[in-house]
C-alpha cells in the first residue's frame, strides 16, 4: 500500500474515514476484497504470494493498513510485511501487545508505516522509529515515507479528502484516489529511485505497464461499528478489472 489518507474522529458520526492505493507490481498475483476462508471474520484482499495484505478490516472493530518506506540502499527484510496486517486482523491480541511485539521484531521486515486500531483507539508504527503513537483525532496521510510527510500527492489527498468528510461517501473517496496528475518536477522528492521514477510515483493514481495502482479502497465506519467498504481493482494501464462492495 502505498498511499493512504484517513480521518481518525472518535465520539463522531464516522469515527474512521479511509481512502486508500494499493501500488504493486502487476505481476504480483492477489486476490480482491473478501472474507478470508480460514478466518472469515477478516475481509480484505490478499497478496498470493506471501499470503498477507495490505489493508483489512476484522472482528471487534480491528482494523490495520501498511505502507512500504521507500529506501532502495536498504536491504529486503527476511519476512513479508503483509504479514503485520494479517497477523492483527486474524488475532485477539490487544494492541499494545502486538505494537510491542512488532516493535521488538520490526527489523525482520524491510521499511514500513503500520496502521492498527479499534473502535477505541488508532496508533501508527514507522519502523525507523523507536516506538508506536497513538493518534489524537485529525485527519493524517502516509505514503512511502514518514506521517504527514508533504509528498505533492499526499497534500493534494488530504485536501480532497478533507473536503469530502461532511458527507464521506464511497464514491467520492475513489475518486479522490483516482488523479493521475503527475506532480511538477521542482515538487518531486529525492528518494534514490531517479527523476523518472520519481515522477511517475508522483501520482495519487499511479498507471504503468508493470507497476501501478493495483487497489484503491474506500472505508467508512460508523460509531456503531456498522461500515461500509468498497474496493476497486486495476491492472496495466489503470485496466479497470472490477469492484466489490460489502457492508457489515
Amino acid at each position: 500500500m502505498c498511499l493512504i489518507v484517513f480521518a481518525w474522529r472518535p465520539g463522531h458520526a464516522q469515527p474512521l474515514v479511509v481512502a486508500a492505493n494499493r501500488d504493486e507490481f502487476y505481476a504480483r498475483p492477489s486476490l480482491p476484497l473478501a472474507p478470508w476462508p480460514e478466518a472469515p471474520h477478516v475481509h480484505a484482499g490478499r497478496d498470493l504470494e506471501a499470503g498477507g495484505t495490505w489493508l483489512g478490516v476484522g472482528a471487534n472493530g480491528r482494523f490495520a493498513a501498511l505502507t512500504n518506506i521507500r529506501d532502495p540502499n536498504r536491504p529486503p527484510g527476511s519476512k513479508s510485511r503483509g504479514e503485520l496486517v494479517a497477523r492483527f486482523l486474524t488475532g485477539e491480541m490487544p494492541i499494545d501487545d502486538y505494537l510491542a511485539d512488532v516493535v521488538d521484531r520490526s527489523q525482520e521486515y524491510g521499511g514500513f508505516n503500520l496502521l492498527v486500531g479499534n473502535a477505541n483507539e488508532l496508533w501508527h508504527f514507522n519502523a525507523r522509529e523507536p516506538a508506536a503513537v497513538m493518534l489524537a483525532p485529525g485527519i493524517y496521510g502516509l505514503s512511502n515515507a514518514g506521517l504527514d510527510t508533504p509528498w505533492p500527492k499526499l497534500l493534494k489527498a488530504k485536501a480532497a479528502l478533507s473536503e469530502v468528510l461532511d458527507d464521506p461517501q464511497p464514491q467520492a473517496l475513489l475518486a479522490l484516489l483516482s488523479d493521475a496528475q503527475t506532480a511538477p518536477l521542482a515538487e518531486l522528492p529525492d528518494t534514490g529511485v531517479g527523476l523518472a521514477t520519481e515522477t511517475l510515483l508522483s501520482s495519487v493514481f499511479i498507471a504503468s505497464q508493470s507497476y501501478g495502482t493495483r487497489a484503491s479502497t474506500a472505508l467508512i465506519v460508523q460509531a456503531d461499528g456498522t461500515l461500509h467498504m468498497v474496493e476497486r481493482s486495476f491492472g496495466p494501464f489503470g485496466g479497470h478489472l472490477g469492484e466489490v462492495e460489502i457492508r457489515l
